[in-house]
């Protein structure tokens, strides 16, 4: 794993600039660094090494050296691609995975895309014509960001490179947080960041004569097949899934795996006998702490099992060196958890496999399930359904009250994603400026359309991978891993693997029995009953408790009364809503962690306008 960054077009001090756009990013890449320049070009890198250790440096070269790569990432079918090239006369140097890339780009052109299994953000310069190619894998695991400044295009694995590109002016970007205050991170393609972009999954861009054109290459589309029997889709669920972790096992270091007691990341460790695992959780009771349910799996399935309590002082006390790593606020606090158990791992290992990408392929979330539960209701007129909603919506809470009102409504009308904070009355009454609040709805009806003739659950799939698993899982997946210069690879996410999951009728998918059913059978082959059946947690965070304990209670009140937060809220609203979570009244937890992680990140990216304040006593990796 590693983190590329450059800019196009002259500027004074050239070097030292992609320098220090990569010196930020030296958490991605440890081990070494590299540098192409030349009157028009400054491409960096950053290497963690993982294939070819000793030769597998960056930049890469074709054969007449017109061309340059740099690339973020790891290629599962490289060794076939090499095979391939070198029968069609290519010449190479390294045993690396990356310099498969530039040769097949030579090949293939943009063609090449469709013949990569991994995951990727990737650039290539081509010295004859000044073009660069850029291009972001199937399902946006690795991140790539861009700008076009002052004439310049500007590229980064994370968007802390561009900031240190001197023209760019950075400016605080209004319409994210709109965004953020619905969903909980920001919706790409815009960033909190004005004039920065995140180049969407399966898509690549040219950069050609000061003109930025972006194409999408590949889609995550279903075709289920109604006549596969629940045996055939379970079969072909094994075979393509150990195939899977098997290509993303492929290392020169040691691979080991995280595991909690959920079926994905269980399911991923059965292939791991003899080596090592990773759990963290916290002393709250079995509720947030799975440790003791994977330990138990682990001593199974035979292997060396290493896990951590998190206290409470480390998680507040890891908040901002967290969100400083994330680049743009996320409300997601198991991003934190997955920051301890990525620093746990890297004590250890070089490389881990985890489960994200198994509940938006097979249909995992519990959500999901809401269409059986509705069915029956939903075949009462919609007038009638409508007029029910009107009566109990003004009444105070009771059982059946949320079934009534969601009900009345389409899965495109009540189904933003797995994070629904604050609807567009609501953003209006705690934002200073209300104009800008809009109905999460309105961004997320142009994914809804794309499927609008498939069945709900998987419309509720769609607009899962292209929102809530590029916005929130992959985005904290990648950087928490990278904050601890540990490479996290996801075999759910693979092109082999979607190639069978999109064919499973959603009824095998998600039944009245369970939530990914099929996948849970395939697994139930390699691992006891309880933990292929067991319901999702995730990394469940105690946050709700937190906020009703006098010190985080006070802490957060603090910062909902802070210059930063009456700058874009109300803040007799925020603590409206943080004392009525802590008397009792409403479960507003989420909603204040929502609020409280963007005052902290703005803090930290804006508190200073002229630069970055890194959290106190963070110290980036050093060269080794």
């Amino acid at each position: 794993m590693c983190g590329i960054c450059g800019f196009t077009g002259e500027i004074v001090d050239q070097s030292n600039i992609v320098r220090r756009m990569a010196d930020v990013i030296t958490h991605r890449g440890p081990d070494s660094d590299g540098y192409y320049t030349d009157d028009k070009i400054a491409m960096g890198f950053r290497r963690l090494s993982i294939i070819d250790l000793d030769a597998g440096h960056q930049p890469i070269y074709n054969e007449d050296k017109s061309m340059v790569l740099t690339f973020n990432g790891e290629i599962y079918n490289y060794k076939v691609l090499r095979r391939e090239l070198i029968e069609l006369g290519h010449s190479f140097y390294t045993q690396a995975d990356s310099e498969v890339l530039i040769h097949g780009f030579e090949e293939w052109g943009e063609k090449l895309l469709d013949r990569l299994r991994g995951m990727f953000g990737f650039a290539i310069y081509n010295k004859k014509d000044g073009s660069l190619f850029v291009a972001r894998d199937f399902f946006g695991i690795k991140p790539m960001h861009y700008a076009v400044v002052d004439g310049h295009f500007v590229y980064g694995s994370e968007i802390k490179s561009i900031l240190e590109f001197p023209k760019y002016k950075k400016k605080f970007n209004a319409r994210a947080l709109d965004n953020y205050l619905s969903f909980q991170y920001a919706l790409p393609p815009e960033t909190f960041f004005e004039g920065i972009y995140c180049l969407l999954p399966g898509h690549y861009l040219w950069y050609k004569n000061g003109e930025v054109t972006t194409t999408r290459y590949w889609e995550a589309s279903f075709e289920p097949d109604n006549s596969l029997t629940e045996e055939k889709a379970v079969d072909e669920i094994e075979q393509v899934f150990e195939d899977s972790v098997n290509a993303h096992k492929i290392s020169d270091v040691e691979v080991g795996c995280f595991l909690s007691s959920g079926v994905d990341s269980s399911y991923v460790s059965t292939y791991f006998a003899d080596q090592k695992t990773f759990t963290v959780g916290f002393d709250f009771g079995e509720k947030y702490n799975e440790i003791d349910w994977a330990k138990g799996l682990s001593e199974k399935i035979g292997v060396d099992h290493k896990y951590k309590i998190i206290s409470s002082e480390e998680f507040w006390g890891n908040i901002r060196k967290v969100q400083y790593h994330m680049d743009q606020p996320l409300a997601d606090p198991s991003c934190i958890a997955l920051y301890f158990v990525s620093k746990l791992a890297s004590e250890y290992v070089k490389v881990v496999l985890s489960g994200e990408g198994a509940d938006e392929l097979f249909g995992g979330y519990t959500i999901y399930n809401e269409i059986n539960s509705l069915r029956g209701y939903q075949k009462l007129p919609l007038w009638l359904r409508k007029a029910l909603a009107g009566i109990v919506r003004p009444l105070p809470k009771f059982k059946g009250r949320n079934f009534i009102l969601r009900g009345a409504l389409s899965v495109e009308e009540r189904f933003i994603g797995n994070a629904f904070m604050f609807n567009k009355k609501e953003k209006q009454k705690i934002l200073k400026d209300g104009s800008i609040a809009h109905e999460p709805q309105e961004y997320t009806k142009k994914y809804y359309d794309r499927v609008k003739d498939y069945d709900d659950i998987t419309k509720m799939q769609y607009l899962d991978i292209n929102t809530w698993m590029v916005g929130d899982i992959l985005l904290k997946a990648d950087r928490m891993s990278m904050a601890n210069s540990l490479e996290l690879r996801v075999p759910f996410l693979d092109k082999e693997v979607f190639k069978v999951a999109s064919k499973i009728p959603y009824q095998l998918r998600v039944n009245k029995e369970n939530t990914k059913y099929a996948m849970r059978k395939a697994a139930l082959r390699h691992m006891p009953k309880a933990s292929a059946e067991k319901k999702k947690l995730g990394f469940p965070v105690p946050t709700r408790v937190w906020l009703k304990d006098e010190k985080y209670y006070n802490i957060v009140k603090d910062t909902f009364n802070s210059e930063t937060a009456k700058k874009f809220f109300n803040s007799e609203e925020l603590i409206k809503f943080l004392d009525d979570h802590k008397n009792g009244k409403e479960d507003n937890s989420r909603k204040v962690w929502t609020v409280y992680i963007f005052i902290v990140w703005y803090n930290i990216y804006f508190g200073d306008a002229d630069k970055v304040t890194a959290p106190e006593g963070y110290e980036p990796p050093k060269d080794k």
